[in-house]
């Protein structure tokens, strides 16, 4: 378990080498939230601060200078000082010598000094480089300690040239080493495993919760960090709300259970989704709807070869979406006829895009207008939500860019309708 630290030696070299010359780029761990008086919510690492130190410990800094040659000439990591105070109320801390151990930073010393030796070394950088993502979906979020840094570099030291590290970020995170894949690849194995004992779980009169309940206990067990994300387990007319996360409704006979779940394993995430029968069996219907989104994945899987983009991905997925629909009645020729470019008529049954990048996040860095290449991993997940009827069916895999044949990463795990409802 875990990474070597010449893995994120490595990280920080790669980077290194596609920033301009004297740089210096600032990395900082992820915000703590208050969840009561006296807790935080469950601390999870910024995933550009683990890919390029391993350090998942919350308040801890560092940051790389570059010379004219694009060379790693200083390094230097900051912690909290482990006092006993912090060690009986929130357990053991890293030591210098862990960080070094953990990161490859040589330089390492207590928080207090960061504003010191910044002062110092800025001093010999031209550009400094922040990252100014704060996710990938765009969510409105402010960090209050970056902008504090960049709002008091500007205003010391107004000749240095202020710079956004995530398009770099981004390029060195899309394709995967073998060493990130063997995490994805574990990630996956859980959540396979995990959605074999739901299958054997589940019946008719058991709740939501429950199921969700399975998930963490079997994540978990089997040496998970975590969710991935917070599980979907979405029954009868829950099917068709995209983000369901409530889970507390019960399981009826003749439902259809929609799981989305996946595992974090080292930081890596899994993203799998299955519709199954609550009571074991397709209706014809469902089992109609089921065979045309499988239809749907199967023919798309084998376009996710490189040269391609994600955009084109969905447009070709909307056009199957679209035959599907037609096929099964849901949409008429006339519907196709009337409809506008901004509202096209199969967007009422498939509001969602094919599919995201899929890493250290599981909406992975990565814009749909990206040119896949091997080492990419991409999700495929076509879908049909009938509201009117009350049921919804998602089918998502995992799939891995290559100069050959995409690989679905998740084709051990049942997904046939004989293979579900056995």
């Amino acid at each position: 378990m875990g990474f070597q630290k010449e893995f994120f030696i490595n990280n920080r070299n790669r980077l290194s080498s596609i920033i301009e010359p004297n740089s210096m780029v600032l990395f900082f761990s992820a915000e703590t939230f208050p969840r009561t008086g006296d807790q935080t919510f469950k601390y999870r690492q910024n995933s550009d601060t683990f890919y390029f130190s391993g350090l998942t410990q919350p308040e801890t800094c560092f940051f790389i200078q570059t010379d004219n040659s694009k060379h790693i000439v200083y390094e230097h990591a900051f912690i909290i000082e482990p006092t006993d105070y912090i060690i009986i109320w929130t357990g053991s801390k890293y030591s210098k010598s862990d960080v070094s151990e953990i990161s490859g930073i040589e330089r390492v010393s207590f928080l207090n000094e960061f504003d010191s030796v910044l002062e110092e070394r800025i001093k010999c950088s031209e550009n400094i480089y922040f990252s100014f993502k704060n996710n990938v979906r765009g969510i409105k979020y402010s960090y209050s300690k970056v902008n504090q840094y960049i709002e008091k570099i500007k205003s010391l030291y107004p000749e240095k040239i202020i710079l956004d590290a995530d398009p770099q970020f981004m390029e060195l995170r899309l394709c995967k080493t073998d060493e990130e894949l063997n995490k994805i690849k574990k990630a996956i194995e859980i959540t396979g495993n995990c959605f074999n004992e739901i299958r054997k779980f589940l019946k008719p009169g058991i709740y939501e919760y429950e199921i969700e309940a399975l998930i963490y206990k079997e994540f978990i067990s089997n040496g998970a960090n975590d969710v991935a994300y917070l599980p979907i387990v979405a029954s009868g007319k829950n099917n068709c709300i995209l983000h369901y996360i409530d889970n507390r409704n019960i399981c009826n006979k003749g439902d259809l259970l929609l799981l989305d779940f996946g595992a974090e394993y080292d930081y890596y995430a899994a993203d799998l989704t299955r519709t199954i029968p609550v009571s074991g069996k397709l209706s014809q219907r469902q089992a109609d709807i089921y065979a045309s989104v499988l239809k749907v994945q199967r023919m798309m899987i084998p376009m996710m070869k490189p040269g391609i983009t994600i955009n084109e991905l969905n447009s070709k997925c909307e056009e199957l979406i679209q035959e599907e629909l037609l096929n099964l009645g849901l949409l008429s020729v006339n519907d196709i006829k009337n409809q506008t470019q901004n509202a096209p008529a199969f967007k009422k049954y498939f509001m969602h895009g094919l599919s995201h990048f899929l890493g250290l996040d599981v909406h992975d860095v990565g814009n749909k207008d990206v040119v896949l290449k091997p080492g990419m991993v991409l999700t495929c997940e076509p879908a049909i939500y009938i509201r009117e009827e009350e049921f919804g069916i998602r089918l998502e895999n995992d799939i891995l860019i290559t100069d050959d044949e995409p690989v679905d990463l998740c084709k051990n795990i049942p997904i046939e309708i004989a293979d579900i409802e056995k």
